[in-house]
Formats: structure tokens, sequence, C-alpha cells
């Protein structure tokens, strides 16, 4: 690894469970030498990468939420994708979100309100499990079966723990079901009081964009016609996907 690789990976020891570390944290973690440690953290300060809290800990700095705004306004998902999701909440009352897959982690791009926002655990930034929930479902669905068994052998605690088929054929069958269906609905799946309609977002080329959901409570969702949103939702991510260049 290299310098900058090893100074940069700082970043990576932040955690939901850990959200602030000493610069002698980041040195063991790192397994570099104490003026190493102090130099990659001196540096990242300047950079605005981290900064300095209280009793001489570093959390991420100011410089990282510049370029989530940045992120967020060069995005073509998104830039196509507000307006639908916008007719889509003044359309069913129910919350927007919108989801994309980088590297083997499903992240919350955007969330649209609806009239009763759901209180979710999961929001922009945060990584959603890979096999729980509708949109991590239906973005695995459009995985070539390449990708999927990559997917399948990297990750076998976790298909275990999701309580997923644990033998190839069956895992591929259960995603290939997915996939025919062109959505997946998940009650109370992820978190217990939930309920929500995924659709993927996949080009023609089989570039897969992200997936678009529709959430709400278990009790809410229980009295809505299914098939019909189901047709909004699909209708709504076919729009997105086609104007993505």
């Amino acid at each position: 690894m290299s310098s900058l690789s090893r100074m940069l990976s700082v970043l990576d020891l932040f955690t939901d469970e850990q959200l602030t570390w000493t610069a002698e944290g980041i040195t063991d973690a790192l397994k570099v030498s104490l003026p190493t440690g102090y130099r990659y953290v001196k540096m990242l300060v300047d950079a605005g990468l981290l900064q300095r809290v209280a009793d001489s800990h570093y959390t991420l700095g100011p410089r990282i939420i510049v370029l989530d705004h940045y992120i967020r306004m060069a995005d073509p998902v998104l830039q196509h994708g507000v307006p639908f999701m916008a007719e889509l909440v003044e359309k069913t009352g129910l919350d927007c979100v919108m989801s994309g897959l980088f590297g083997h982690q499903v992240l919350d791009t955007h969330r649209e309100f609806g009239s009763t926002p759901a209180k979710l655990s999961y929001g922009r930034g945060r990584p959603r499990p890979l096999f729980l929930g509708a949109a991590p479902k239906a973005i695995l669905s459009c995985f070539t079966p390449a990708q999927l068994h990559k997917i399948f052998d990297d990750h076998q605690s976790d298909i275990v723990q999701a309580g997923l088929p644990t033998e190839w054929s069956e895992f591929r069958k259960y995603y290939a079901a997915i996939r025919k269906a062109g959505h997946y609905f998940s009650n109370g799946e992820l978190e217990p009081n939930l309920a929500a309609l995924a659709a993927p977002l996949q080009r023609a080329d089989g570039r897969i964009l992200g997936a678009i959901s529709l959430v709400t409570s278990v009790s809410r969702m229980a009295v809505i016609d299914l098939t019909k949103l189901t047709q909004l939702l699909s209708r709504a991510a076919q729009d997105i996907t086609s104007r993505v260049p």
C-alpha cells in the first residue's frame, strides 16, 4: 500500500460505532509509526477531511460536506430522477427513496418525504444490509450470474444471517424470480414497522443505476392497492432510466 493510500484509509476508520479517533488510535489502527500517524492526521486536517474536537479526538471534517454537495449536483440519476420521485410522492403520499450500488455497498442517495414520513434507520450515506430490504434485492436481481456468484462467495455469513438460500442454485433462483417480477416487496423485512416496494433502475445495456422505492409503515401499506402502486413505480423507474445518459 502506498503512503497516500494508507493516509486516505484513515477515513475508513470512522463508523457508526466509532465516530472519533485520537491520533494515537489512528496510528495503532494503521500500524504506522507515531510520527507518520501524526503527519497523516495533520495533512487530513489541513485538507478539511478531518477536524479536531474535544479531548484531542478527531472526526470527519467539513470538506466532506462540501464534496457531498458536489456529488449530489453531479449525479445524473438524481438530476433526472428527483422530479419523478416528487411526482410519485404527490400521487401516493408515501416516501420515495433512491438507492445506488457502490462496490458491494447499497446506499440511499436521496429521499422525498411523503405526507406521513416514515422513521428510517438508514439514510443518505449509511450503508444498508446487502441482503435485506426491497432496494438491495431489486438491485442484486439485475446482476449477471457471474456477478451474483461473486457476491454469493464473498458474503456467505451475511446470506445465512439474512435467511437466504445457502446453495448457489437456490440463491440464483431466488434472485431470478425477483428479476422476472421486475420489483420486490419488503414487509417488515429490514425494519419491523416498515414496508417498501422497490423497482430496479437498469439500462438496456445491462448497466445498473440503482433502485427506486416507495416506503411507509406496514399498517399503511396493508390497505394500499399493491398492483396499482407497482404500476406507478415501474413507470417511474422506466422514465428515469430512459433519461439517464
